[in-house]
């Protein structure tokens, strides 16, 4: 038995073409279609292209390189002085380093927060704080995920962009953990030598020194006693032995009428 349609097309003088089922119309299991193929899989680097390695050795080798950056800038107003590492020295040398490297810095969320407020001197600010999310992207495309801070105050409209440069500055140097290279104030090392004893005779002889004040009198008193010297005898102005602390006791009363 033929159908209506097959009937129709033999009608009209034209084959009957079948209607393709829903299985025939089905895309293939996602299962079994092949494979991702990997961008960099057949990726041959250039004359100056950068190494293909892990993020994280591509970060070393920039370490490497940069070794160091001095606090070569000065700050020096308001009565405060200080020696610092400033964003684009810190930039400038980092960004040749990481482009040799194939390592991208890429800033992916930043966090900002405002406040109003006044100088010492009444003029008024914008603070800004920024926590910056980061993504370091190495030659091959896997990466790092870090955060840092940043704060800056400006009068008009650049506090945001100067503090996202301070959380830069701190991403690179503390990431990199770069050192100054400054000499290390703990390693000066200052030998404290113990000051020698006086002699009882040096004692009498400022003692007995009429230029001496009442108050270096009393000074005098104490020294003799914590060095043990207050019994010692020495020999007085008129040629008599008499122990030290008492010399001194009594020229400090005949001289200032109540004693050292």
């Amino acid at each position: 038995m033929s159908t209506l349609a097959e009937r129709a097309a033999a009608a009209a003088g034209r084959p009957h073409t079948t209607t393709p089922t829903a299985e025939e119309h089905t895309l293939p299991d996602t299962a079994e279609q092949a494979p991702a193929v990997d961008p960099m899989a057949n990726y041959e680097p250039g004359e100056d292209d950068p190494d293909m390695v892990p993020v994280h050795l591509a970060w070393l080798r920039v370490r490497k390189e940069v070794r160091a950056i001095a606090k070569g800038e000065q700050y020096n107003g308001g009565g405060t002085r200080f020696n610092f590492r400033g964003v684009d020295t810190v930039v400038n040398t980092f960004g040749p380093v990481t482009l040799r490297h194939g390592v991208n810095v890429f800033p992916v969320k930043v966090d900002a927060e405002y406040r109003d407020t006044t100088t010492s001197k009444g003029n008024k600010m914008r603070e800004c704080t920024v926590r910056v999310s980061w993504l370091i992207v190495g030659p091959k495309g896997d990466t790092l995920s870090l955060q840092t801070q940043g704060e800056a105050l400006d009068s008009a409209d650049k506090g945001t962009a100067k503090a996202q440069s301070v959380a830069l500055r701190v991403l690179l140097l503390t990431g990199g953990l770069t050192p100054t290279h400054d000499k290390d104030p703990d390693l000066s090392v200052i030998e404290r030598g113990e000051a020698p004893v006086r002699t009882p005779a040096s004692y009498r002889d400022e003692a007995l020194e009429r230029s001496t004040s009442r108050s270096r009198m009393v000074q005098i008193n104490a020294e003799v006693k914590q060095h043990g010297l207050a019994g010692v005898k020495v020999v007085n102005e008129v040629g008599d032995e008499e122990p030290l602390a008492g010399l001194i006791f009594r020229v400090g009363a005949e001289r200032f009428g109540g004693g050292a």
